[in-house]
């Protein structure tokens, strides 16, 4: 599926689809502006706080997380994955609240068999309700060279991008009643971990051990974000907040053509469709344009 979409489709996809948010955080070190929070010395920052590894081993994996909240904002985090054998395996990078009705923004990364294509898994929670994954194959090899991750979250929708090109866009559908994420800051984590009993093909294809220690990579992260203190947004005083700023950004044509691509011919599962999982009827926002 994968190699069939190289080519011509490919030489359209170029350019950035979404403007850039107003800047009022910025990061790129990370030894400011993370800490590794398990998984002991597997995980590990160097190169003068330009780069983070994260490993899996039989005994633990590790992870990471972002020492400030954000509420609302442009997420950038670049990932060379897992190389070889990743079967088993889980990397995840998300934006997350705490508590039992947390708020989520989800990319999970699923390995697979040497030379088969790793699975984008998506997933978007409110209220502490997630089951609205959608699933990708990506068009290129993540574990090669470094991939840019990108989530652009915002009052009226949160966009996935991968280099630059729209995956996926969950709208705010609050006039129907589905909640959306707007109150809750979040924190920016990541993690490797085994997750055998279903990551590949179901649970059918377990970690292969013998492969082991299993290493991800993260550079470039970019927060083009509003920080949360306390009570109090870092954006509340700013005049393009008030100006109309957050009410732009939609994606353009080219935007729409891009996402349209990806889904027709990358996306392997959205809820949307799964009338088996939703006999009674899909849930409401998938009744709505997608974008």
């Amino acid at each position: 599926m994968v190699s069939s979409c190289n080519g011509v489709s490919m030489l359209v996809l170029v350019g950035l689809v979404v403007n850039s948010l107003v800047v009022v955080a910025f990061a790129g070190d990370f030894y400011q502006d993370f800490d590794l929070t398990w998984g002991g010395n597997r995980g590990k920052i160097f190169n003068g706080g330009k780069l983070l590894s994260l490993s899996l081993d039989r005994v633990s994996g590790s992870g990471f997380q972002s020492k400030k909240d954000y509420l609302f904002g442009r997420i950038d985090m670049q990932l060379k994955l897992v190389a070889g054998n990743s079967a088993g395996t889980v990397t995840a990078y998300y934006l997350s609240s705490q508590g039992p009705t947390h708020d989520e923004i989800d990319f999970e990364f699923l390995g697979n068999l040497s030379g088969d294509p790793y699975i984008l898994h998506t997933n978007v929670y409110t209220q502490g309700k997630g089951n609205r994954e959608q699933q990708f194959y990506l068009w290129f090899d993540p574990t090669r060279n470094f991939h840019t991750y990108s989530i652009i979250w915002k009052p009226q929708h949160i966009i996935f991008l991968v280099d630059k090109i729209p995956i996926r866009v969950f709208k705010n559908a609050e006039s129907i009643g589905v909640p959306f994420p707007k109150s809750q800051p979040m924190r920016i984590y990541s993690s490797l971990w085994n997750a055998d009993d279903w990551a590949t093909r179901g649970g059918l294809v377990k970690t292969d051990w013998t492969k082991a220690p299993f290493t991800a990579y993260y550079r470039n992260f970019n927060a083009n974000a509003c920080t949360w203190s306390g009570s109090a947004s870092s954006c509340a005083s700013k005049s393009s907040v008030s100006d109309g700023v957050w009410e732009t950004n939609e994606l353009d044509a080219p935007g729409r053509r891009r996402l349209r691509w990806v889904q027709k011919y990358f996306m392997i599962y959205n809820y949307c469709t799964d009338l088996k999982r939703f006999p009674q009827g899909v849930p409401p926002e998938c009744k709505r344009p997608r974008f």
